[in-house]
This record gives structure tokens, C-alpha cells and sequence, in this order.
């Protein structure tokens, strides 16, 4: 009859180290954690310390004019602001992969439509995302052309589109340049065609790759919404603005600031998570 198998215990040695591991952890975690109360109190003293802060504070920090604008505010960045991101992110991901595709295809027959693609990269990248929806809010409705809507938000939603398009399409094309041709030739070993093998094998590995980067310019997206402002859509901005006019005062600029940072905060998180994850598993992969 076998002994009974004894459970195993770390050494002595190995218990010390443990112990001297735990203890340097517990010293990184309260030196960090008082480097970062000393330095928070240090800006904070120094911001209510100084000379203007008051005015400052009366300025941009007033509570009863964030309670009074935040209704119009709010109102303004849910119709326009959260639509604008909302409906853009999906136009532009459609454009964008259709021009990386096209800009990758080899066809002889749609040479022109390549040629197009890369005007369109080029163009539309060079243009100031605000110059942009200057020149199409009021440049198109001046045409006076017949069938043609003269909405602002439809004409900044096109300048978002045509400028974050461009961007998003040359990170879509780098996504899919960087899988390896060793990937094609096996779908060509297989028997699919070229289109089936963007289709079903390097597209999904090039967007899974280059999510993270689209996941950012999604986040400058949601943040130039508020350029649409510029040229007289009643957004959460211009809302800011007309109160700020109006009652000379900026705490509402300080309110529609925080509205993107909550909104923008989470989503960058999110990103930060996507990026380590795919870290990790290149990492793994590496082994």
C-alpha cells in the first residue's frame, strides 16, 4: 500500500522571499500613493492660492449658471453632438473600407476608382476638419442647387465623414497591408478567389489589428463634433456660447467640457484595455 503523498510547503528560503516580496510592494504602493497625494495637493493649494483664483472660480466655476445652462446645453449635445458621433462612426467605417479596398484591389478595371481613392486620401487629409465644414455648410447651400438639402447637420455630418473617412480608410489599408501574403497564397491554395480571400481572411485579421487605433480616432471624432458650432448649429457649444454672450460668463464652456470627458474617458479606457489585451496575446504567441 502506498505512503500517503504529503502536501507541499515552501522552504524557509522561499518563505523569506515572499515575505521580502510582499514588503517591497507595500512600500512601492505607499510611496506611489503619497507621491500622488503630495503632488494633487500641491497643484490644488497652488490653483486656490493664487492671486486671480476668484475670479477665476466666478468665471468658469459658477454653479448657479451651470444649473441654469445645463438644461439647453444638455438638450443641444444629445440632438446634435451624440447623433453627429453616432451616425458619422457608421458612415465612416462603410466609406473607409471601401476606399481601403479599393485602394488595395488590383484589378485593372478599377483603376480609376483607385486613383480617385488616392485624390480622395490626399485631398481630404490636407483640408482642416473645420475649414471643411465651413466650405460645405455654406459653400453647398449657396449653389442653390435644386433637390439638395441646406441643413447644417446635414452638411457638417458630410464634413465629419469626408475628413475622418480619409484618416480611418489609410488605417483600415495599414491593417490589411500588414497581414502576411503567406495568408493570401494558403486562401489561394484553398481555392478561393481573391475577393473571398479579402473577404474571409485578411480583412477580419487586419481590423481586428488596427481596432485600437480606429477606437482613437472614433474618440477625436466625438470631440470635433463641436466644430460643427462654428457654422451655426445650435450645438452643445454654440449653446455654451450663446448663454456665455449672454450672461458674460464661461462656466458653461467648463459644462460642455465635462459632457466629453465623460463620454470621451470611458471610451479611451476601453482602448487602453483593447491595446493591452492584444499585448498579451502577442506576447503568448511569442512563447
Amino acid at each position: 500500500m502506498s505512503e500517503p503523498v504529503e502536501a507541499w510547503q515552501p522552504s524557509a528560503r522561499e518563505t523569506e522571499r515572499r515575505a521580502v516580496r510582499r514588503s517591497l510592494r507595500r512600500r512601492a504602493l505607499l510611496v506611489s500613493t503619497a507621491a500622488t497625494v503630495a503632488f494633487f495637493a500641491v497643484v490644488v493649494l497652488g490653483t486656490i492660492t493664487s492671486p486671480g483664483w476668484h475670479t477665476v472660480k466666478a468665471t468658469f466655476f459658477n454653479g448657479g449658471d451651470a444649473k441654469a445652462a445645463f438644461p439647453s446645453i444638455w438638450h443641444a449635445f444629445w440632438t446634435y453632438n451624440v447623433k453627429l458621433f453616432l451616425i458619422g462612426e457608421v458612415l465612416i467605417l462603410v466609406l473607409a473600407l471601401a476606399v481601403a479596398l479599393v485602394r488595395q484591389s488590383r484589378a485593372p478595371v478599377l483603376l480609376p476608382l483607385r486613383i480617385v481613392a488616392v485624390i480622395y486620401t490626399d485631398l481630404f487629409r490636407g483640408i482642416p476638419t473645420i475649414l471643411l465644414v465651413f466650405m460645405l455648410a455654406f459653400g453647398i447651400p449657396a449653389l442653390n442647387l435644386q433637390g439638395l438639402t441646406n441643413s447644417l447637420f446635414f452638411w457638417g455630418l458630410v464634413a465629419l465623414v469626408l475628413s475622418y473617412g480619409a484618416y480611418v480608410a489609410e488605417v483600415i489599408r495599414a491593417g490589411i497591408e500588414s497581414i502576411h501574403p503567406s495568408q493570401i497564397a494558403s486562401a489561394d491554395a484553398l481555392g478561393l478567389s481573391r475577393l473571398q480571400a479579402m473577404r474571409y481572411v485578411v480583412v477580419p485579421q487586419g481590423i481586428r489589428r488596427v481596432i485600437p487605433p480606429l477606437l482613437n480616432d472614433f474618440i477625436s471624432l466625438q470631440k470635433d463634433t463641436a466644430l460643427v458650432g462654428a457654422a451655426g448649429l445650435f450645438d452643445a457649444l454654440f449653446a455654451a456660447q450663446d448663454y456665455a454672450n449672454y450672461h458674460f460668463n464661461f462656466t458653461p464652456y467648463t459644462v460642455v467640457a465635462l459632457y466629453f470627458i465623460v463620454l470621451t474617458i470611458p471610451l479611451a479606457r476601453f482602448t487602453d484595455h483593447l491595446q493591452h489585451r492584444a499585448m498579451e496575446r502577442e506576447r503568448l504567441g511569442a512563447r
